[in-house]
């Protein structure tokens, strides 16, 4: 997230963060034989979507929110993973590619044009200057939140609903906590959006007079993202969810196979974009939609009035749940102190003073002994020659005698 938006798009959308879910995808055969693994696998999921989707909300850096909803959207994978619908958060990683690589890229279009100010309070107002990149960042949002007929919503309602029919223990609450996450993920992605390019321009005049859309080479390959971002869901929801488009690789016994039990009453996708208008991850991101736009268009002071009445939890998701300092002191701190120990016993002790400073003492002690027998006087060497006479005629006499 700290480096350029390509490198962030590459890195949050695709490759590293969602690793782990490959890796728990294949191995489950392995996971398929404790519900007590599933479960573990389900709940971090759950908590995860939703917890780190609030700290989405308080977050003023662009990039930042967006890597946020990165780590939320992994919760959803992982839930999916937890229930055993394994191909529906293999399917949400494919679609979440696209979606999230357009929203970084879009976000990388927009610090471009700000001179390299990420803060979305110093933003507003850029749809007038940045059409594609405004209306692309609408198609990133809307596949985001799941809005009916866009890529993520296949996955992420195959998600949810995989979640209502699991078994597991603890699936029903599972359940609501990814529709609630639905709501906090419509409210952080329209904030984002209508911060960026709607309400009162908050630039300075320097920036506000050298605003213009980005050049081809960023804003093309936004359009690129765009279309798998509308159509990607359309052409492969049957075959990932429901088909055998994963052969063996993927492995789920069947007490567990809640998208088999899915598979019995699929109405297909044009039908599922229909119904998608009245289940409730519809309303919930309509929901989120509309707050968003009366806190961030309509009433732009409330967000800080609430912010000052809930200091409490406010500063909490500021703060990350503590979790940096957390980190900070026990890992960060905690490996100073360990290197600190190797160096004090290890380096400065053992290293430097037993075998490099007690290395060149020993040799020293030992030249002081040894220089005592070269004294420089001839009858010292003849004695020491008499007394070795004597010693070898006592050994000769003791071994042959």
């Amino acid at each position: 997230m700290e480096g350029p938006t390509p490198i962030s798009a590459l890195i949050h959308a695709a490759t590293m963060v969602t690793a782990g879910i490959f890796m728990v995808a294949r191995m489950s055969p392995l996971f398929e034989l404790s519900e007590t693994a599933l479960m573990v696998v389900m709940w971090i999921g759950a908590i995860t979507c939703l917890f780190m989707g609030l700290l989405g909300l308080v977050q003023n850096d662009i990039k930042r929110v967006i890597a946020y909803s990165t780590l939320s959207q992994l919760g959803y994978m992982t839930v999916a993973l937890g229930v055993s619908a394994y191909a529906a958060g293999i399917f949400h990683l494919a679609t979440h590619a696209f979606f999230k690589a357009l929203l970084f890229l879009a976000a990388g279009s927009v610090i471009i044009a700000m001179h390299h100010e990420q803060d979305m309070r110093k933003m507003g107002g850029l749809w007038r200057y940045m059409p594609i990149t405004w209306i692309t960042s609408l198609v990133g949002s809307l596949a985001l939140v799941g809005f009916p007929g866009f890529s993520g919503f296949f996955s992420k309602d195959a998600i949810i609903e995989a979640t209502h029919h699991s078994h597991l223990p603890g699936a029903g609450i599972v359940h609501v906590m990814v529709l609630g996450s639905v709501l906090v993920t419509s409210l952080y992605s329209f904030r984002l959006f209508f911060l960026t390019f709607h309400g009162k321009e908050r630039m300075d005049e320097h920036t506000r007079e050298h605003l213009h859309e980005t050049p081809a080479v960023v804003t093309v390959p936004l359009m690129v993202l765009a279309i798998p971002s509308i159509v990607i869901g359309w052409l492969f929801v049957d075959a990932v969810l429901f088909g055998d488009y994963f052969g063996s690789a993927i492995f789920v016994a069947a007490e567990h196979d809640v998208l088999g039990e899915m598979a019995a009453s699929w109405p297909g996708p044009a039908s599922f974009f229909v119904q998608g208008f009245v289940h409730w991850p519809f309303f919930l991101g309509l929901a989120g939609f509309v707050i968003a736009w009366y806190l961030y268009i309509r009433r732009p002071e409330l967000p800080e009035m609430i912010a000052a009445r809930t200091r409490i939890v406010y500063d909490v998701l500021v703060r990350k749940y503590g979790f940096d300092e957390l980190y900070q002191f026990l890992f960060a701190g905690g490996a100073r102190e360990v290197g600190g120990v190797l160096w004090r016993f290890g380096d400065r002790t053992l290293i430097d003073g037993l075998m490099v400073n007690g290395t060149a003492k020993a040799v020293g002690w030992f030249s002081s002994i040894a220089r005592r027998v070269q004294s420089g006087f001839l009858y010292d060497y003849a004695f020491a020659m008499i007394i070795g006479l004597l010693v070898l005629m006592s050994l000769a006499l003791y071994l042959y005698g």
